[in-house]
């Protein structure tokens, strides 16, 4: 029986001119097999680091290698030459190897793949994921998690070089209110009661400034139970998590600034990167400007408030409503393309938006136009319209109308090449977040974003809303945003760290210093004992590389990713388990659901 050997001289992608004459090893994934004129044969064989050509000429290899299905792993051994008709396009294409030997090492039993290895990207993506072995084979979508690797491996060396030290906390933990649905673990030797995969490491870094050190970080995994999106996968992601003692809020969007910008130039698709400082944009300016927390700066339109100028022209949707315009020159769409612009806005927002424009002679025409002629002169001067100016119109509630004009704004962006200079990363910080909303559900105070905030005016101002003197909903916290065209990137900010501070912010949720402490005792006890001033963030890895590589989902990105649904198609999970594994766990199982895979 021929020896299995898999040791190799040189990888695929390695051999050049200079190797000429050389008798070599090769070993990796059959990709390709030519027959020409029977009696001669050209592969490809495909390794980790790139592709070499072999051609079999002799009967004997002809004949073995025509026993080998495509994507079984061989081991190659044969001499290198130049070839005839070189490749310019891969760096091996200057040379082949002719082999004299050939050992199979893993046989491909399966013939009919489920996709073309070097198109597995046209693949459904149900079938990438069943099979993601096989998927990342394809050397396009390896190079993602390649690229990955590289990211991550610099942002460790960027952080140790600010100073910062790599911690890890735990990944059992307890459950705590953190704005998403746990993942829970049942405790056998604790029957009724459950750990949980934590949201975010939040209350362990607060705990480690408590405790004395200075500058913290991780590439932590966080497990959140939420829905997914294009650019946010279900059941768990990795960020950058960071913590700085004796800092405030300059201290760390500093070191993010200087930690980013580096990596976007290095390995982002796009060369041009804001420099720092990023501009910072106050909450409240982002929505009346963009009508969103998260704007895409490469996109140059802004929002204006028309409220007082079309609230009473007689258009039931604008009377008593807030009226957002979005004014674009140059843009040129058929009544087709805007009903289709109209419509994708309202799949996205579930409201309606409206239009009209000027046309070459200075009329009003289209959409709404009816109801806008009989303050033509106004509009225009108002709008300041130029022939063929168009103009996207939302209404509603203050942040409704805003928020449907911010989506009417991007998609606009998209379709106007002279309002979005693309190919560049606009970075921006979102400072000064409302503390406080009125629940959309409760109806009642609830905290807007993270309850460890500190409040901007501290204890007095939370004491001025207790009596009544200051509304709530104009406290602002010190929380910032770092967003990157168009997408949050990042979240983090200055912490309270004082008891009687966070008792305070609570109660105006209607929750006491006892419910504190029943939530957070551990960091509500320690903060007793003298904690530090403290602040951080945590900029999510996998959106962070999705952004570098230009891919439009995040599931292209990570190695082994759910689909949409929550679900891992390939280890099949979730999974249900046998009736002896609940009885151990003091769990009974009520309910069954039929999987459905997307």
């Amino acid at each position: 029986m021929e020896k299995l050997t898999q040791s190799r001289t040189h990888n695929c992608g390695e051999l050049r001119l200079s190797d000429v004459g050389k008798q070599v090893t090769l070993s990796g994934w059959l990709e390709n097999s030519r027959e020409v004129g029977g009696n001669l044969v050209f592969l490809i064989l495909r390794d980790f680091y790139g592709t070499t050509q072999l051609v079999a000429e002799t009967p004997e290899m002809v004949a073995a290698f025509k026993g080998i299905t495509k994507e079984s792993t061989v081991t190659v051994t044969g001499t290198v030459r130049e070839r005839s008709n070189k490749n310019p396009k891969i760096p091996t294409g200057d040379i082949e190897v002719i082999p004299d030997s050939v050992v199979v090492l893993g046989r491909n039993r399966n013939p009919e793949l489920p996709f073309e290895i070097n198109h597995s990207k046209d693949a459904d993506e149900s079938t990438r994921l069943k099979y993601r072995y096989l998927d990342l084979r394809n050397p396009e979508v390896k190079s993602n998690i390649v690229l990955r690797s590289k990211v991550v491996s610099a942002l460790r060396r960027a952080m140790e070089k600010e100073g910062f030290l790599e911690i890890s906390t735990p990944i059992l933990t307890a459950s705590s209110p953190e704005g998403a649905r746990d993942y829970l673990v049942p405790a056998r030797k604790h029957p009724g009661k459950f750990y949980a995969l934590p949201q975010a490491p939040q209350q362990f870094k607060q705990l480690l400034m408590t405790s004395g050190f200075d500058r913290y970080f991780q590439i932590a995994p966080c497990f959140r139970d939420e829905d997914a999106r294009g650019d946010r996968t279900p059941g768990e992601f990795y960020q950058l998590d960071m913590e700085m003692a004796f800092a405030d809020q300059d201290d760390v969007l500093g070191v993010l600034e200087r930690v980013l910008v580096p990596i976007f130039e290095e390995f982002g698709i796009y060369k041009r990167v804001t420099p720092a400082p990023f501009r910072r944009i106050a909450y409240n300016d982002a929505m009346e400007k963009y009508g969103t927390d998260k704007p895409d700066l490469r996109i140059d339109l802004i929002l204006k408030d028309v409220s007082e100028l079309l609230s009473g022209i007689g258009f039931d949707p604008f009377t008593g409503n807030t009226v957002e315009a979005v004014v674009v020159d140059g843009f040129t769409a058929t009544r087709k393309q805007i009903d289709q612009l109209c419509a994708d806005v309202e799949v996205q927002t579930a409201q309606k938006t409206y239009w009209f424009r000027l046309d070459e002679n200075g009329e009003i025409v289209g959409g709404i136009s009816k109801f806008v002629q009989p303050i033509k002169e106004q509009v225009i001067s108002a709008l300041d319209l130029k022939p063929g100016c168009f103009v996207g119109l939302a209404a509603g509630k203050k942040a409704v109308a805003q928020k449907t004009a911010g989506v009417l704004r991007s998609k606009l962006g998209i379709l106007c090449p002279d309002h979005m200079d693309k190919e560049q990363y606009q970075m921006c910080w979102i400072v000064d977040f409302p503390m406080y909303e009125i629940g959309e559900e409760s109806g009642e105070l609830e905290f807007c974003h993270n309850p460890f905030s500190m409040p901007n005016g501290g204890l007095e101002i939370l004491e001025k809303a207790a009596r009544g003197e200051v509304d709530p909903l104009s406290i602002t916290a010190f929380q910032y945003d770092l967003v990157i065209n168009g997408y949050e990137s990042a979240s983090g900010a200055v912490r309270n760290h004082d008891p009687e501070i966070m008792v305070k912010a609570f109660e105006l949720v209607r929750l006491g210093e006892d419910d504190v402490k029943a939530k957070f005792p551990a960091m509500y006890n320690a903060f007793t004992y003298g904690a530090p001033t403290h602040a951080g963030a945590a900029p999510g890895v996998d959106r962070m590389i999705m952004l570098l590589t230009g891919e439009e989902s995040i599931r292209e990105v990570i190695t082994f990713p759910m689909n949409k649904n929550a679900q891992d198609l390939m280890m099949s999970a979730p999974s249900e388990v046998t009736e002896a594994q609940l009885r151990e766990l003091h769990l009974l199982c009520t309910e069954k659901e039929e999987d459905a895979e997307e």
